[in-house]
């Protein structure tokens, strides 16, 4: 009887880490960063089976090479503390071939990039009976004509009539209406979580 297993976290600058770095442990492919200049390689990690990118609709094909898409991440990623990845850590069933593995990570992945993350993903198996998978998703959303979206957009507060509401004119003479912060992508929110973990259950 297969056991479940979904552990999600959030790879970030605030922790001290790379995404290229990440990537290239959990590939075995060599990476290079070219903000820093350093190469990652990981030749003694054992067990990497299988690896893959997939794009959503809207990303440039240049991301399908996992050095350019994460050194394009962290191109956009300047502040100090700032969330490089999402990883989905899923344990699979040992009763599947590689193929029924392979095929049921690909499934829940094409469920992330639907929603327009990009994901690198790798199959590991020692085989010490803990086949499992890591899923290494973008938080930004990608626009319509390829570029990295914000995190976050101003949306303006209308009133009941579905007009702007005026707060002051500034120093500059310009008008202020009252507004806020929205994320620009809702992947963050608990309810996603409990999709996921229940589409990986599924």
């Amino acid at each position: 009887m297969a056991i479940y297993h979904m552990n999600i976290k959030i790879g970030g600058r605030s922790k001290g880490q790379s995404a290229i770095a990440a990537s290239a442990f959990r590939s075995g492919e060599k990476l290079k960063d070219n903000e820093t200049g350093q190469s990652y390689n990981y030749p003694e990690k054992e067990g990497i089976v299988f690896s893959e990118i997939c794009l959503c609709n809207n990303a440039p094909i240049e991301y399908s090479d996992r050095e350019t898409l994460w050194n394009a991440v962290h191109s956009i990623e300047k502040n100090k503390n700032a969330q490089l990845w999402r990883e989905f850590e899923v344990a699979l069933p040992t009763e599947f071939s590689r193929e029924e593995q392979i095929e049921t990570v690909r499934d829940f992945v094409k469920q992330l990039t639907n929603r327009g993350m990009c994901a690198d993903w790798s199959l590991h198996d020692k085989g010490d009976g803990n086949p499992h998978a890591h899923i290494m998703a973008t938080v930004r959303s990608i626009t319509e004509d390829g570029k990295w979206a914000p995190k976050s957009r101003k949306v303006y507060d209308l009133d009941e009539n579905g007009q702007c509401i005026f707060q002051k004119i500034d120093k500059s003479g310009k008008k202020q209406y009252k507004n806020h912060k929205e994320n620009y992508n809702d992947w963050g929110m608990k309810e996603r979580v409990e999709e996921w973990r229940a589409a990986w259950a599924d």
